[in-house]
């Protein structure tokens, strides 16, 4: 059986494929241990610390594009933990999970504010003075 499954944060856009197998995680056709920085890591690794035992007999291939490295890295576990709830099909899974953290399962829907006219940035506002 095979899961797909997506995370999004920010600009970065994760796809997960979850099939049958002994306990591969590859980001971008790389072994997710060789994943830079290591708090990028540890935030990818995050969905194993409470399902440990799911990780032995599921491969998992995720494919992630756009963003920073901090933001793929969040990415990647939000589809990485749907995809687990997804193939598994467990609700105590699911559960535990939002329990932890809801952004596990729930995208970031949080974008940065854009630019305006009259300042450096999408608030402040250019200086002015008198004398």
């Amino acid at each position: 059986m095979v899961t797909n499954t997506s995370g999004k944060k920010k600009t970065a856009i994760a796809r997960a494929t979850v099939s049958d197998g002994e306990g591969r995680v590859r980001v971008n056709a790389q072994p997710v241990e060789l994943a830079e920085p290591e708090l990028a890591r540890l935030k990818m690794l995050e969905p194993f610390r409470i399902a440990d035992e799911q990780r032995e007999n599921v491969d998992i291939s995720v494919d992630v594009r756009g963003g920073g490295t901090v933001g793929q890295a969040d990415a990647v576990r939000t589809a990485i933990a749907r995809a687990l709830v997804q193939h598994s099909n467990d609700a105590e899974l699911r559960d535990a999970y939002m329990e932890f953290d809801r952004s596990l399962l729930v995208n970031d829907v949080r974008q940065s504010e854009s630019k305006k006219w009259g300042g450096p940035g999408a608030r402040a506002r250019y200086q002015k003075s008198y004398r």
